[in-house]
């Protein structure tokens, strides 16, 4: 009988452990904080910060939530992005959405571009219309010039390749046209905002010097030295779910987001708050 005891107490224990440590790691955000060094940054945006958000799926955890607001006012960038699947297609909530860009809109100008579960819901446009309403700059295939003194910088944001509804055409194709419809200026620094960081190479030959991204959401389950387990659209396995990719001039970060969808639960992957200063060589 003791010994039964002694065993159900070490399962309730077991079991308690997991789920604070589940908790843990869907609710403590993370800063990953990087350092972009490039000839092609013009010296007055030496130390020009930003700060990125991917995959909040509207989260409703009020902790997770509070610290991000929290981290971003802390971190005081020159530019927020958002870098899609900001609400969640399967549960859509959107008055969580908005309530989180009313508490950051007044901290730096939001930039924003779409992801797959934007692409999945009904009221997008009425979701467009309450963002812009927050002073949120919705970037649909276009640029924006950022400026500091007589230098500039361009920010170039493109939808999600599912938002075109060409299930004939690769999502390659979509966004190499997508990008030239920006009409962006190749001698400039161009950041691009895209959800997708499977199509890394798409944006290699395009010639863009930094892409941030995000959708992987980690690969969810994060083994040691090995990374992520699994990702849309990049199956299991991964090979883009977190941190920075180079190759030739190109430099890719990868978000691994906020909030969870489908799979509703991370592990070794706390939700992450990227933080990017850009600065000249």
């Amino acid at each position: 009988m003791k010994r039964k005891v002694i065993i159900m107490i070490f399962i309730t224990i077991t079991i308690v452990l997991c789920g604070l440590y589940l908790h843990y790691e869907n609710t403590k955000l993370q800063v990953s904080n990087y350092k972009i060094v490039n000839n092609n940054i013009p010296v007055d945006f030496n130390n020009y910060k930003i700060v990125q958000i991917s995959d909040f799926h509207n989260n409703q955890s009020n902790t997770l939530t509070n610290d991000l607001i929290k981290e971003i006012e802390k971190q005081k960038p020159n530019i927020i992005v958002l870098t899609g699947d900001f609400i969640d297609s399967s549960k859509t909530n959107v008055e969580v959405a908005m309530n989180f860009i009313k508490k950051i809109n007044t901290v730096a100008p939001i930039y924003y571009v779409s992801g797959n579960h934007e692409a999945s819901v009904k009221s997008y446009t009425k979701i467009k219309e309450q963002l812009a309403e927050n002073k949120v700059v919705i970037l649909e295939n276009k640029k924006e010039e950022l400026k500091i003194n007589e230098s500039s910088i361009n920010l170039i944001g493109i939808d999600d390749p599912r938002m075109a509804h060409e299930s004939f055409i690769s999502d390659s194709e979509i966004v190499k046209v997508e990008l030239d419809n920006t009409k962006y200026n190749g001698d400039k620094y161009n950041i691009l905002l895209s959800h997708r960081p499977e199509l890394f190479d798409t944006y290699v030959e395009k010639k863009i010097d930094l892409i941030l991204t995000g959708h992987a959401h980690g690969g969810q389950i994060r083994i040691p030295f090995i990374g992520g387990i699994v990702a849309p659209n990049q199956g299991f396995f991964p090979k883009y779910t977190s941190g920075v990719i180079e190759k030739n001039k190109t430099t890719m970060v990868v978000s691994r987001g906020i909030g969870n969808s489908i799979i509703p639960l991370r592990i070794n992957n706390r939700p992450e708050l990227v933080v990017i200063t850009l600065y000249n060589k």
